[in-house]
């Protein structure tokens, strides 16, 4: 059975930074696109981060130069580094899996991933 645990989510405030973690069981990260998404309330479900077969990183617009995704596969772990936390930063925020054959092509949206966590809020106050 797959499971994505995300810890980190607090509220801040802007210009403050906080560190998502990610704990994976059951799959391994061996070529496949790990990342993170965040939705906002309203709002379609969108990529923050994501790595790509393991060594590729890619970042939205918005958050580049912010957050820095990285992964360690010893410990099947996934973290995002978000640093100069703004407001609109403000979301709940998932972690993803995709197998290769699936998310190769499509790492950029979420139907690339199969394995999602619950969740983890972040909130950033002005």
């Amino acid at each position: 059975q797959v499971q994505l645990v995300e810890s980190g989510g607090d509220s801040v405030q802007a210009g403050g930074s906080l560190r998502l973690s990610c704990v994976v069981s059951g799959i391994t990260f061996r070529r496949s696109c790990t990342g993170w998404f965040r939705q906002a309330p309203g709002k379609d479900r969108e990529l923050v981060s994501t790595i790509v077969s393991g060594d590729s990183t890619d970042y939205s617009g918005s958050v580049k130069g912010r957050f820095t995704i990285s992964q360690d596969n010893a410990k099947n772990t996934l973290s995002l580094e978000m640093n100069d936390l703004k407001p609109e930063d403000t979301a709940m925020y998932y972690c993803a899996v995709g197998s290769p054959y699936r998310c190769l092509q499509r790492f950029r949206s979420r139907t690339g991933y199969e394995y999602w966590g619950q969740g983890t809020q972040v909130t950033v106050s002005s």
